[in-house]
């Protein structure tokens, strides 16, 4: 099944389920179906909890509020990530709020789903990662979902079970490829797949081309990231019999700390992959926190991979240049596991989970 399909099987699933679903958003109803298609067919099958809007992102988010408040679970669609600073103010100063404000009095159990991310040529208000901004906000959860996990699943979790706002980001480079199952073959080396806390609302999953050695590298990553974080991980064993265990956490805020450290403690050596902007990054908190809890564990200091602090170009050799890219990682997990003189090797790029170039 395909990222896209995932997801809208799970809106699907959750609205036949629940009456209290509902989804809110522009250009939300068939037959266009929202941007990236998420929504397809959800009004068709459900006319009266479909909801297109006007050009407001606040109001959007604010309407949502309120639902979620009266007992409703609504899923609030932002077409692009980046238009989340339009709405801002409702998510840090409102959703985020209102339970501990009101003394446990209201819970405001709001879903919003919003495509985040590069790789498409779109420029710099329609390509940015903008996670980061939302990780100091308490009572905000953020998640992303990578091809390592089933969307739809995590999405549906989310819906249900949480009772406090959740930012859900989906990277749109995601949205046409389908989701990974473990053992299956990226460029010709399986991958195996284990997920911690599996009943978790938003696991972490481990991934590695060589599960029964000890890994030299560990390399965190979340979203599309973490489809370039494996394929480093393949050419740094294929070229370097370097073996580097692939973390991929989907839950961003809090923190999946028992997952990651474990994780850490066990190569003694980690690099940190995000698409947004190095400088500020979800990495430099998730680096902070590795440094403070395994300082005298760590044997090198992390290393951090983000992109390069300017707006992203259209073109798309200029976008290549900002955002990461598999020979940056690569690179590092070399030089951290040992061989820093050697050059990474390049993979064929016809792979189904293939995000980003491969040259920086």
């Amino acid at each position: 099944m395909r990222y896209v399909e995932s997801l809208n099987a799970a809106l699907h699933g959750l609205m036949a389920a629940d009456p209290r679903v509902y989804l809110i958003g522009e250009d939300v109803l068939d037959p266009y179906g929202g941007a990236f298609k998420v929504a397809r067919g959800l009004s068709t099958a459900y006319p009266d909890r479909v909801v297109t809007t006007p050009i407001s992102e606040a109001a959007l988010a604010g309407v949502g509020i309120g639902m979620a408040m009266r007992g409703m679970r609504p899923v609030v669609e932002i077409m692009f990530g980046d238009f989340l600073a339009l709405c801002a103010d409702q998510i840090v100063n409102h959703a985020a709020k209102f339970r501990a404000m009101y003394g446990n009095g209201v819970q405001v159990p709001l879903v919003i789903r919003t495509p985040m991310g590069g790789y498409r040529c779109y420029g710099a208000t329609h390509s940015q990662s903008l996670e980061a901004m939302f990780m100091g906000v308490p009572g905000l959860s953020i998640a992303s979902p990578s091809l390592f996990h089933d969307p739809g699943a995590l999405l549906s979790r989310c819906v249900r079970e949480e009772v406090d706002p959740v930012l859900f980001v989906e990277h749109k480079i995601l949205y046409p490829q389908p989701v990974f199952a473990s053992g299956e073959a990226l460029h010709g080396l399986p991958v195996h797949a284990v997920w911690e806390c599996a009943d978790a609302p938003l696991p972490t999953a481990r991934l590695t081309v060589a599960p029964d050695e000890a890994p030299d590298v560990t390399i965190i990553a979340y979203g599309a990231a973490a489809s370039m974080a494996a394929e480093a991980a393949v050419a740094a064993f294929v070229g370097e019999e370097v073996v580097a265990e692939v973390v991929v956490p989907s839950r961003l805020r809090p923190l999946p700390l028992g997952d990651l450290l474990p994780a850490a403690r066990r190569s003694r050596r980690v690099v940190v992959v995000e698409e947004g902007p190095r400088t500020g990054g979800w990495g430099a908190e998730v680096s902070s926190r590795l440094h403070e809890d395994l300082f005298s564990v760590l044997e090198a200091p992390v290393v951090r991979i983000g992109a390069a602090d300017a707006p992203i170009p259209c073109a798309r050799d200029l976008e290549a240049a900002v955002l990461p890219s598999v020979s940056q990682i690569t690179k590092a997990v070399l030089t951290l596991g040992g061989t820093p003189t050697s050059t990474p090797i390049e993979l064929p790029r016809a792979s189904s989970i293939a995000v980003g170039p491969s040259e920086s």
